[in-house]
């Protein structure tokens, strides 16, 4: 189902943030604030599982508001990647009681559930999972693999990787996966820490029912939801032989697939654009990029045919 199909209204949303629970500058009350105040409808505080932070799960709850809701969630750090160092797993709708893993501190110790394991372990506790900046981590292929099937996501745009060293990408990984047939969705996200301009940068457009946890949580994993630095999918229709865009204000509209598939319109304020499918006839999936006139993008789940 993509989300222009699903019933409800779409809802904006922060999948990734901390607090000074963590390494983050500020309380929990004041991070909800200011997403909120920023006309946010739902945020996920997700700080860092490690026992130096006594491996929190934030109680986000007194901060809901009949117009604003929380989500929990953690950072999670487990295993040893490729390179040497931490997994970093973003985990969205942990329960309260999730067990810690044995993570003492930001390094890798022996004894330790590998990435995957404490991965599907959150996926089985009934979180939303997400591969966390790619590009950040040096993820190899081989890594994003052993996610692959237990992962609902991957983070294809992470503003404070953006803004704190120019890494927010994780785009390529998730097109080699989807090439493989992984069939993952992606997100786009802050990671704000207030501790420099990461904040109000990336975000998800849930399509749900209701502001509310469940009915939030249950969209993310269906994939109803697309991600956004500012500009608006407003609809996506794909039959045999084209693909139909419908958006706010555009410069262009990409679509790409499989390998080299791929497809721009480009013009002044498109408000709609379409494209025939000739270009790919051997991809089994495709995504729609928009991309506004100051260079902010919007992008689709991955769409498979």
């Amino acid at each position: 189902m993509t989300p222009w199909e699903a019933p409800g209204r779409f809802w904006r949303g922060n999948l990734h943030t901390h607090s000074d629970v963590s390494d983050g500058a500020l309380p929990p009350e004041e991070v909800c604030r200011r997403y909120r105040d920023e006309g946010y409808d739902f945020l996920a505080l997700t700080d860092h599982f490690v026992g130096a932070f006594g491996y929190p799960i934030v109680d986000t709850v007194p901060f809901r508001t009949n117009r604003f809701t929380t989500i929990l969630g953690a950072e999670l750090h487990s295993g040893v990647m490729a390179n040497g160092e931490l997994w970093h797993i973003l985990a969205v709708g942990l329960p309260p009681d999730f067990a810690p893993s044995h993570t003492p501190e930001f390094r890798p110790v022996a004894g330790q559930e590998s990435g995957p394991e404490i991965a599907r372990r959150a996926v089985e506790a009934g979180a939303y999972v997400a591969i966390a900046h790619p590009q950040w981590s040096g993820l190899t292929l081989d890594d994003a693999r052993s996610l692959a099937g237990i992962a609902h996501a991957v983070e294809t745009y992470n503003h404070g990787c953006a803004t704190g060293c120019d890494r927010p990408d994780g785009f390529h990984v998730l097109d080699l996966l989807l090439s493989e047939g992984h069939r993952l969705n992606l997100c786009a996200t802050d990671d704000a820490h207030f501790t420099e301009p990461d904040h109000f940068g990336g975000w998800v457009m849930v399509k749900a029912e209701a502001n509310e946890p469940g009915a939030l949580l249950a969209a993310l994993k269906a994939g109803a939801y697309y991600s956004s630095q500012g500009p608006e999918i407003r609809r996506i229709e794909v039959t045999d032989e084209v693909v139909r865009v419908e958006c706010s204000a555009a410069a262009s509209i990409i679509v790409s697939g499989h390998g080299t598939s791929s497809k721009g319109l480009h013009g002044q304020s498109m408000t709609r654009g379409e494209m025939p499918l000739e270009r790919f006839a051997g991809s089994p999936w495709l995504r729609v990029t928009v991309v506004d006139r100051a260079g902010k993008r919007a992008w689709s789940n991955p769409i498979w045919r």
